[in-house]
Parts: C-alpha cells; sequence; structure tokens
C-alpha cells in the first residue's frame, strides 16, 4: 500500500516526490513523459535554473529523487484510477496495479494551437504563450499577439511591456475587443488587424512575417499566442473533482479536492500563469498537505 500515488511527472509531481520521499511517505509516480513544454527550449524564471531546458530540469529532478528509497519513478501511462472505500487503485499501460492510500494530479494540460497554417513550425520557438517566460529573448522586437475573447486586450498590453512594436491579430474572430479597448491600444501605436491570418513565414522556427487572407504581408520576428488549454486526462473528473470557471481542478490551500483522498497540484489546477517555479511550489505545497493530512488520520488511529 502507497502512501500517495503521484500521476504525473513535470515539476509539479516531481517536487511532491521530493518532499514525501523526505516526509518518509512510500511513493510511486509515473510518467509517460508526453510534457506539455515538450517544444520549449529554455525555461526561465526559476531561480538557479534560468535558461536551462526543462529536460535537463527534470533530468536533475531525478537524479536528486532517486537518493530517495521511499520514493519509486515509474516510466509508465496510468490508464485508470478507482477509488475503493478508503484507497484508491491505479492500472497503467503495461498492466501493473497498485494500491494507495492518497492520489495527486499533476497530469498537466494539454494546448490546442489556433488553427493557423504552420503555426506548429514556430511554436516554441519565436511564438510563445508567456510573456514572463520567454518575453526578454523577444525585447523591443517586431512582435504578434494572437489571441482572441477576453484573453487578447490582456495579453496585448502585457506583451507592450517588452516591445512597442506591436501587431495584434483577431485572425478574423469578431467582437473580441471593446471600442474602448481598440481605441486604447490604437492610441499606444499598436497596430490592430482583423482579417483572418493566412499563413506564417520565416525558416527553421524563426518567424519572419504574418500573411493574411488579403495578401498583406506584414514582418514580425516572433510574437505571443494563446493557446485553448484542457485537462490532458480526465481523472479529476472521473472521480468527481469540483472544477474552476477556468476548467483546473478545484483545491484548497494546500491541495485538497472535494474528494477525499484526492489532491491536485501545478497547472492541472492553478491553470495560469503556467510557469514552471509555480508549478514546483504547489507540488510542494500539496505534498505538505498529503502529509499533514496522512500524520492526523495515523495519530487519531494511535
Amino acid at each position: 500500500m502507497l502512501d500517495c500515488a503521484i500521476i504525473g511527472g513535470g515539476p509539479a509531481g516531481l517536487n511532491a516526490a521530493l518532499v514525501l520521499g523526505r516526509a518518509r511517505r512510500k511513493v510511486a509516480l509515473f510518467d509517460d513523459n508526453k510534457p506539455r513544454n515538450a517544444v520549449t527550449r529554455e525555461s526561465h524564471g526559476f531561480l538557479t535554473r534560468d535558461g536551462v531546458s526543462p529536460r535537463e530540469i527534470k533530468s536533475i529532478a531525478h537524479k536528486e529523487i532517486s537518493r530517495y528509497q521511499t520514493v519509486e519513478l515509474h516510466k509508465s501511462r496510468v490508464t485508470n484510477v478507482t477509488k475503493n472505500n478508503s484507497s484508491f487503485e491505479i492500472e497503467t499501460d503495461k498492466g501493473d496495479r497498485f494500491h494507495a492510500k492518497t492520489i495527486l494530479l499533476a497530469t498537466g494540460l494539454k494546448e490546442q494551437l489556433p488553427d493557423i497554417d504552420k503555426i506548429q513550425e514556430y511554436y516554441g520557438r519565436s511564438l510563445f504563450c508567456c510573456p514572463y517566460c520567454d518575453g526578454w529573448e523577444l525585447k523591443d522586437k517586431p512582435l504578434v499577439v494572437i489571441s482572441r475573447g477576453d484573453h487578447l486586450y490582456h495579453l496585448a498590453t502585457t506583451v507592450w511591456n517588452w516591445s512597442h512594436d506591436l501587431l495584434v491579430c483577431t485572425n478574423g474572430n469578431e467582437n473580441n475587443l471593446a471600442t474602448e479597448e481598440l481605441n486604447l491600444l490604437r492610441s499606444k501605436g499598436i497596430h490592430v488587424k482583423e482579417e483572418k491570418i493566412r499563413t506564417l513565414k520565416g525558416e527553421n522556427g524563426e518567424l519572419k512575417s504574418i500573411v493574411f487572407e488579403n495578401r498583406e504581408e506584414i514582418k514580425r520576428e516572433g510574437g505571443f499566442i494563446t493557446p485553448h488549454v484542457v485537462q490532458a486526462v480526465k481523472f479529476g473528473e472521473y472521480l468527481g473533482c469540483e472544477t474552476t470557471r477556468l476548467g483546473g481542478i478545484q483545491t484548497d490551500e494546500v491541495g485538497r479536492t472535494n474528494i477525499k483522498g484526492v489532491y491536485a497540484a501545478g497547472d492541472s489546477a492553478i491553470i495560469a500563469p503556467a510557469q514552471v517555479v509555480i508549478a514546483a511550489a504547489e507540488g510542494s505545497r500539496a505534498a505538505i498537505g498529503i502529509n499533514t493530512d496522512l500524520i492526523e488520520k495515523e495519530f487519531m488511529d494511535i
């Protein structure tokens, strides 16, 4: 019987495994190695690891965690989680079954990029989703912001902090900006294009220009987009976990969901901002919540 089964091997799951392992908890971490940030070459904003690739961060984490005999790392995909009275049964794609007192959902999110020709070639190289992660590298360059709905104005004003040479694209989606917002953007010298984007042009992942349906071509050297994000897996939904209005798993201040014994951390729970350092911190906080609850139960049982 495991004390905790951690599903997801990103920053949240890894940090939770480290904290729980050091708390003398028997932990198994399951990771199918399909991270959301697979396209990311450099991770920024994480003190002592600024500019390091997510892959390197993960490699270092595995080495550190391997020092603790209390933690098992399983390179497998969890296919099913079932609640049985006071414990959980976890099944993997390798046919293995595990039983745990608690589970931590740290499965992260899955991105759906805007339907724009060739956008996949530039995402993670010159087009990004988080200005706080990649804005410094694009500062003062001619940039594009591609988004829709409520996200568009917020993203445009945020990116303006790093570059005033800004093109904002609605990609043909109507009513994305209120008149007041549109006028304010234009008053700052921001060019707003409402035509649909035909394609993106560049080479080796480096964006060079945006081509619109009317054949107009505007030079850009990078930018930011808003992908649509959904839960990478639906274990939270299947187990009956409540969600936030943004689609994240609802938790309290230490990662507890409304289902006893089920916890969540990282992007699965917070949705935004999606940063490595925040996800790692959420994993640590949830681990402390799990250990606290286990201690309370054990102490009362005695």
